[in-house]
């Protein structure tokens, strides 16, 4: 049997006092309320402004650690309050995700600005699902959300993959989609695990989980096999109804990072929203590991010491920015509009637009010899491989979200036969990257479905490899060529001297995202059976492998 642990609610911080929110259909939602110290020693109930955390996570568990956060908070005059939502922990309901966020969001502000320690005015904070929190109550419209600040989230957050003949989506990434439903939503209660890897029968572990378990994840029955999506949001959109300013932060290594850029791009289509954006986009993955870390800091327990150390870096540009947009305090002028860093040096860069103005497109071809070329090779060319199940290109990092804890040097993958690699030359000097990325490929296959993932590395001298960019996307009908605009993602980057750009691509990225089996059957539904493909990829002529890629600052070798 696998290994199922159960995390259930911690004590409610000895700084909180809990209370009780009730929502408009009757359910209470757990509350803690952090006020500041008045003179005595006493909690200070005189109005002040708020700041709110709704989240899955346990409100005063290790994971978020909350309570830390509201401390740091109440330093600055700010009263905290951080909600379990509906059905997590301590709160009542059914834990569903994304669908009731609106209302009780709402219902937990109309809460706040009636109590005698709140000023009415509120903002926002919070990473991932409290990030999507933060979206769901400003589609409210809720006239005392003064300013959000979401972090590494999406509005489209975990939603399920539609399958329709013709439909450009990208392979689905199995941590998001099917297994948080069954860990993070399945109850009030955490369960940690996670299938046997080395078993194709996905749908069977899940359903023995939920037998161990005793109950059923509503979500996971919503979207498993077949997606039935509910509407999160009035309008169909986050977007489509009143702005509030949002200070909305980015990782270049966030796995959910594609999600949020899909929000940027959906908010230029709303003046009102666009008006109100303020972009910061950071060189950290979901859970907060940088790419430049202290080694004794880049640990998976942070010790509550690491812990305060990161606080500043990742609450003050919220508290900067709130005391511009809540407090009154300085004017608009005071906040740039992006604010990003060069990855791969400490520097920050201040722009009015993403990407920098200055940014430009540059082009370099696949070649038959296995190199990057600004030249479009003329003969037409084709390379093979053969996809099988049963050996898959294996993910080079154990937690897609902690990707930058690990680290990892994917420049072995490189040297398997499933690996189809292209390399750039020696770079004479550093250039400075900014801006997306997008490559197009022609691929077929003898199977019925196509996954097809596109990694860019930086090649350091030593020969290690870091990956900066990446993008996938799924073919149906797959023994018919086409060709895929692959999007790997928007950059911030400095590729040194020395150093080499490379290219990998392949068809499977094993455990992260779920496997094709070969036979164009649901791979987690009906993954046993499985059948090696051979995949062919077009290099050169009209349809070369092209990579465009944004350069800012220096030129290409």
């Amino acid at each position: 049997m696998a290994d199922y642990y159960r995390l259930g609610a911690a004590p409610v911080s000895e700084l909180a006092r809990e209370q009780r929110v009730r929502t408009r259909d009757g359910v209470h939602l757990a509350t803690d309320v952090y006020l500041p110290s008045a003179a005595d020693g006493t909690r200070d109930d005189s109005p002040g402004d708020t700041i709110l955390i709704r989240l899955p996570y346990d409100k005063s568990g290790e994971y978020t650690f909350i309570p830390l956060v509201a401390e740091y908070l109440l330093q600055h005059g700010y009263r905290v309050v951080a909600q379990d939502v509906r059905g997590k922990f301590r709160s009542e309901g059914v834990a569903q995700l994304f669908v009731n966020e609106v209302r009780d969001g709402e219902d937990t502000l109309d809460w706040i600005i009636a109590q005698p320690w709140s000023n009415g005015r509120v903002a926002m904070w919070g990473d991932s699902y409290y990030g999507y929190t933060q979206w769901a109550a400003a589609a409210s419209g809720h006239p005392a959300l003064k300013a959000i600040a979401p972090r590494v989230t999406g509005t489209g957050l975990g939603e399920p993959v539609h399958r329709d003949p013709g439909a450009r989506v990208r392979a689905v990434e199995m941590g998001i989609t099917n297994l948080y439903p069954l860990t993070h939503f399945h109850g009030n209660d955490t369960f940690l695990w996670e299938p046997d890897w080395s078993r194709r029968d996905f749908e069977a572990q899940a359903e023995a989980f939920q037998q161990w378990a005793g109950t059923r994840s509503r979500s996971y029955d919503q979207w498993v096999p077949h997606p039935v999506t509910l509407p999160r949001f009035p309008n169909g959109s986050a977007f489509a109804g009143r702005s509030v300013p949002v200070l909305h932060t980015i990782g270049w290594w966030d796995n959910c990072a594609p999600l949020s850029w899909e929000d940027v791009a959906e908010m230029q289509q709303h003046p009102a929203w666009e008006a109100h954006h303020y972009l910061r986009i950071e060189a950290i993955d979901h859970e907060s590991y940088q790419l430049i870390e202290a080694e004794g800091d880049r640990v998976a327990d942070r010790t509550e010491q690491q812990i305060r150390a990161i606080l500043p870096r990742t609450l003050d540009p919220a508290l900067e920015f709130f005391e511009v947009f809540v407090r009154g305090s300085g004017t608009v002028a005071d906040i740039p509009r992006v604010v990003w860093q060069l990855a791969g040096t400490d520097e920050e860069r201040i722009d009015p637009v993403w990407p920098p103005a200055a940014s430009r497109t540059v082009t370099r071809y696949a070649t038959a010899e296995g190199g990057l070329s600004p030249e479009r090779p003329a003969a037409s060319r084709e390379r093979t491989w053969v996809h099988d199940p049963q050996d898959l290109v294996p993910s080079t990092a154990p937690d897609a979200f902690s990707y930058l804890l690990h680290l990892p040097d994917e420049a072995p993958l490189g040297e398997r036969g499933d690996v189809i690699v292209f390399t750039g030359p020696q770079q004479t000097e550093d250039i400075d990257l900014a801006g997306q990325v997008r490559t197009r490929v022609r691929v077929r296959s003898t199977g019925p479905v196509m996954d097809c993932f596109v990694r860019l590395l930086d090649v350091a001298p030593d020969g290690t490899a870091v990956r900066f960019a990446r993008g996938q996307q799924q073919l149906l009908d797959a023994t018919e060529a086409e060709t895929l605009d692959i999007d790997l993602g928007q950059i911030g980057y400095r590729l040194r001297a020395g150093h080499r750009l490379r290219v990998h691509v392949s068809s499977s990225d094993y455990p992260e995202f779920l496997p094709q089996p070969g036979t164009g059957r649901d791979p987690w539904t009906d993954g046993l059976e499985t059948e090696p493909n051979t995949q062919t990829l077009i290099i050169g002529g009209a349809d070369a492998l092209a990579l465009d890629l944004p350069v800012l600052q220096g030129a290409f070798a």
